[in-house]
């Protein structure tokens, strides 16, 4: 790491420690700011003047697919997770408006892609066909047998 050189701005500082901040996801997957892009926007909904002024809502853009830091399975498990906010060119779109401050909707946008993420690194339960049991079928067949009776009593009447 270069030396600290206190004569540079504040912001060059901010952009010289950057590279070091990462977002801990589990203690595996760890994920670094160049993945994360964040843009500000005014948020929909009630509020008045201070909706029209003010850009509070949050879009939190990952690039999911270029990111080094998550396993294959997990990329793909995503993908089907996020559905519509995955993009064509593999990013993922997570969107914040709750609140009326931005650094909350950024907290909001940040768990948001948390639990996703956590939510794909978990393998679903594989599920093990049955085949209904003779009984159950019995019953089944049964219960439509008198259900039709039921329904051909309801029929029209001949005096004959």
């Amino acid at each position: 790491m270069p030396p600290l050189n206190l004569e540079r701005s504040p912001h060059s500082l901010v952009r010289a420690f950057s590279v070091i901040i990462m977002i801990k996801i589990t203690n595996k997957i760890n994920i670094e700011e160049w993945e994360i892009t964040e843009s500000f926007m005014r948020s929909s909904g009630p509020g008045g003047q201070h909706v029209n002024k003010v850009s509070s809502a949050v879009e939190l853009r990952f690039e999911a697919e270029r990111s080094p830091n998550l396993p294959p399975f997990v990329k793909a498990r995503l993908r089907k997770i996020a559905g519509r906010k995955w993009t064509k060119d593999g990013a993922l779109i997570i969107t914040a408006e709750k609140h009326r401050l931005q650094p909350l909707n950024r907290a909001l946008a940040l768990k948001k892609l948390k639990t996703l993420i956590i939510e794909a690194t978990e393998q679903p339960k594989y599920r093990i066909k049955t085949k209904p049991t003779r009984a159950s079928q019995r019953r089944r067949i049964d219960s439509k047998t008198k259900r039709g009776q039921i329904k051909m009593l309801r029929g029209k009447i001949n005096d004959t």
